[in-house]
């Protein structure tokens, strides 16, 4: 009986003690998204100084970019991005940063978001049916929200800054 109850008081202890070793961590990632939530770039920087890692996930699988896009905030996506975040990751329901912007028709974001090259299958109509949502394109997902006007708007507008900078660079 002795050593049931000293084994038992011993699995407390440890499983005591991993609950708060967890803890501290808990509450830097819950103070990491707050700060991409609310576009605080401050602590978002100072978070990124430290070492914390910009593509970490909290418990929904959403990283501090997808955050971020779909809270609107605009300057912390670009510090998120100029930080490394990988603009191409994807949620547990198969949904990119880009997609966050679409959903929430944060059409600035967009415009940030949009040139980044996720390797996406560019042959692939965007009105063909999603049977592989880790697949799914920026352009299937636009018309199942009913925005593939204003993604090709989108597009459109990034490929002719585009073509200005390349035109003015070869000047």
């Amino acid at each position: 009986m002795r050593l049931l109850l000293l084994s038992l008081m011993l699995l407390s202890a440890l499983v005591h003690s991993e609950e708060q070793a967890a803890a501290p961590l808990e509450q830097l990632t819950s103070y990491f998204f707050a700060a991409a939530r609310t576009g605080d770039v401050v602590v978002l920087n100072e978070f990124l100084q430290q070492g914390y890692p910009v593509d970490q996930r909290n418990n929904q699988s959403y990283t501090a970019l997808m955050v971020a896009t779909y809270a609107g905030q605009q300057a912390a996506v670009e510090l998120l991005l100029k930080q490394g975040a990988d603009a191409c990751l994807r949620d547990k329901r198969g949904h990119t940063a880009m997609m966050g912007a679409i959903v929430k028709a944060e059409w600035s974001i967009g415009k940030i978001l949009y040139p980044i090259d996720c390797n996406e299958d560019s042959s692939v109509d965007a009105k063909a049916p999603v049977t592989d949502k880790e697949k799914m394109t920026v352009a299937q997902f636009a018309e199942v929200f009913g925005q593939s006007e204003k993604l090709q708007q989108l597009a459109k507008a990034v490929a002719a800054k585009q073509s200005t900078r390349t035109d003015s660079a070869q000047d």
